[in-house]
């Protein structure tokens, strides 16, 4: 069955997004965005909620600005072709290779569970992440956590009164500072 993996990067206090709704302190250097773009390669489709849409549209045309780096091409070539589900309650359409969710998560995630393909079910963006975690959905945790304090924001784990055990399956440490984290759902 089809892991349900929740990662991103998240300042030492824990939070995705910053007060100010800024992520800059996140942009990656070389060596954390190779390996993000590694991880990516495992994922089999990228559930996510309308503002990360949003965001990462980004990607659909980077490819054509001159001043987009050989790393960054080699993102575009593994994202962009990603199978992708966008949750949404106000947008209508969606471009790419993406496409609006037909059901509530809980059911999208079953039946991409149940579908045979290769590739973990990746969930970016701290409230979709928030709704899977408060479901029991999510099955690894992956921080890449910045050497930074943002003081408030958005958070990377939900606020809800759940204990949940976990596993440590991996850790490394950057040259920038930056600490990842994969732990597995203790089930």
């Amino acid at each position: 069955m089809r892991s349900v993996t929740y990662s991103m990067a998240v300042s030492l206090d824990g939070y995705v997004i910053g007060p100010d709704g800024g992520f800059q302190w996140a942009e990656p250097d070389e060596e954390v965005f190779r390996f993000a773009t590694d991880e990516v390669r495992d994922v089999g489709v990228h559930l996510m909620g309308r503002r990360l849409y949003e965001t990462m549209l980004y990607w659909e045309t980077a490819e054509q600005d001159p001043k987009t780096s050989d790393l960054e091409r080699e993102f575009i070539a593994v994202w962009n072709p990603l199978p992708k589900v966008v949750f949404s309650n106000s947008l209508s359409a969606v471009r790419g290779n993406a496409r609006l969710a037909s059901g509530g998560l809980a059911e999208e995630i079953e039946r991409l569970r149940a579908e045979p393909g290769e590739g973990n079910i990746a969930i970016g963006g701290a409230t979709l992440a928030a709704e899977a975690a408060a479901l029991d959905l999510i099955d690894e945790y992956r921080a890449r956590v910045c050497p930074v304090l943002v003081g408030g924001g958005t958070p990377f784990f939900p606020r809800h009164e759940r204990h949940v055990d976990l596993e440590l399956v991996e850790t490394r440490t950057f040259a920038s500072k930056v600490v990842f984290l994969h732990y597995r759902v203790a089930r």
